[in-house]
């Protein structure tokens, strides 16, 4: 049960142990979005399209379908398990420019809900917690 804080709508600092999580491109042309606000005031890498970075994590949204995402988001997940020091703030990564709905991404962080560190949009939350059997 998900039981803590959502991701709020606009992040403009970060508390020192505290990550953006942003979507991205592969590339890593942090040109609009989240991602220019994950370049411009937490560290992010123009040309490094994923993972940590400075005070921030890339998460590749717009190389193709849902599926493709996936991958990227389990690697994050398992990234935040193993770094329970950091906590990550996850933007609605892909329901942007990418063009996904919170339906279609908020599956993929199912594994997600019950992780302390992981802090979710409250419409990828409300998502989860309405179908238990989905991910």
């Amino acid at each position: 049960m998900y039981n803590r804080e959502y991701t709020p709508e606009r992040i403009s600092e970060l508390k020192e142990n505290e990550i953006f999580v942003f979507g991205s491109n592969l590339a890593g042309m942090h040109g609009g979005g989240a991602a220019w606000i994950a370049y411009e005031r937490f560290g992010a890498i123009m040309g490094q399209g994923v993972g940590l970075q400075g005070q921030s994590y890339a998460i590749p949204t717009m190389q193709g379908g849902v599926e493709t995402i996936k991958p990227y988001v389990d690697e994050f997940i398992e990234f935040a398990h193993q770094h329970q020091e950091y906590k990550f703030l996850v933007t609605k990564i892909g329901c942007g420019i990418a063009g996904f709905r919170n339906e279609e991404i908020a599956p993929l962080f199912g594994n997600a809900i019950d992780l302390e560190n992981v802090i979710l949009p409250k419409e990828f939350v409300d998502w989860i917690q309405s179908h238990p059997t989905a991910e």
